[in-house]
């Protein structure tokens, strides 16, 4: 008892004095409130959503996002057409843009100049900045042109025996739409791949290189090896982009409630119905399913979001810790 008193009535460090200072209280609140409010920002967004969206579940249940009727005549809504849409689409372009984003990470961090690797990468964070709307004229003016003249029909000369490549070459539609959001999300993806390949420690790279292996052999197993929860967090992060992009999917994708297997045909995602129907909706029930649209979008977004960032967080944790 009396040891403890004395620990007790020992002067205080000065560590321990900053601790209960007023002013470092202050600050710690001041920078409390801002992350909160996000925090109550986004389960405030989810709230409406579900309010919104529950006449909707009331009246339709799971048949909202298993049916296939969107009619807003007779007022039945089923999200499932735009579901698939949203789906094929953002696997279009994940399948486009992964091996693309992946081998641009990999050239820069490891086998470009270092002027070169800072000026190209400078270059491909540029397009992320690009409006939208740009990516989408441009997709209405030169792609879909190129593609009805060009590529679909040459597909469809000799994958024509596939449901893929099956039907007329409109232009427009599913394989329009994956291609504009190709383009956009291989910013995003190349960019988090630098970072995880740079957050290789460089002693891993010339251990490699000292026990006899090949400057691929290396990138292989120092690089690669080690960071492919890193890489598929960036893949994944990419494609919740892609799920929720609207104008240029908007532009492109034809817009049709359909479900079919022809990536000629057009299509909609839920991004794009809530972005074409949203203003010319009447009754309330309509109203309704295209808030429960999004709220499905949301909903899904946010998972594959967080997945993602716990793939990225566990790569650079790993290689902090060695």
């Amino acid at each position: 008892m009396e040891f403890e008193l004395s620990r007790l009535d020992r002067p205080q460090s000065a560590a321990q004095k900053r601790d209960f200072h007023p002013g470092d209280r202050i600050f710690g609140t001041v920078l409390m409130l801002p992350a909160y409010s996000l925090l109550i920002l986004l389960v405030a967004m989810a709230l409406f959503l579900l309010h919104g969206a529950w006449p909707s579940i009331q009246k339709f249940g799971w048949e909202f996002v298993v049916s296939s009727t969107w009619d807003p005549v007779r007022e039945v809504f089923g999200a499932l057409p735009v579901i698939y849409g949203t789906i094929v689409s953002s696997s279009i372009a994940v399948l486009i843009a992964a091996p693309v984003s992946i081998g641009a990470a990999l050239f820069l961090t490891e086998l470009a100049p270092r002027r070169v690797s800072g000026f190209v990468g400078h270059l491909i964070e540029m397009l992320a900045a690009i409006p939208s709307v740009v990516y989408g004229l441009w997709g209405i003016f030169v792609l879909a042109p190129w593609l009805r003249g060009t590529v679909e029909p040459v597909l469809a000369r000799f994958f024509g025996f596939l449901p893929l490549f099956q039907g007329p070459p409109y232009g427009v539609g599913m394989l329009a739409a994956g291609l504009i959001l190709a383009i956009m999300i291989m910013p995003t993806m190349a960019s988090i791949s630098r970072e995880v390949f740079h957050s290789v420690p460089r002693v891993q790279r010339e251990a490699a290189l000292a026990l006899g292996a090949t400057r691929w052999e290396m990138i292989r197993l120092a690089v690669l090896s080690g960071t492919k929860s890193g890489v598929f967090g960036a893949v994944i992060l990419g494609l919740g982009r892609a799920l929720g992009e609207t104008m240029a999917v908007t532009m492109v994708i034809g817009n049709r409630s359909h479900i079919s297997a022809s990536l000629f045909a057009p299509a909609q995602t839920m991004a794009s119905a809530i972005a074409n129907e949203y203003a010319e909706a009447t009754s309330d029930i309509h109203l309704s399913a295209l808030v429960g649209v999004g709220l499905t979008l949301f909903v899904v977004t946010f998972v594959i979001n967080s997945i993602a960032r716990i793939f990225v967080w566990r790569t650079s944790l790993k290689w902090s810790a060695k």
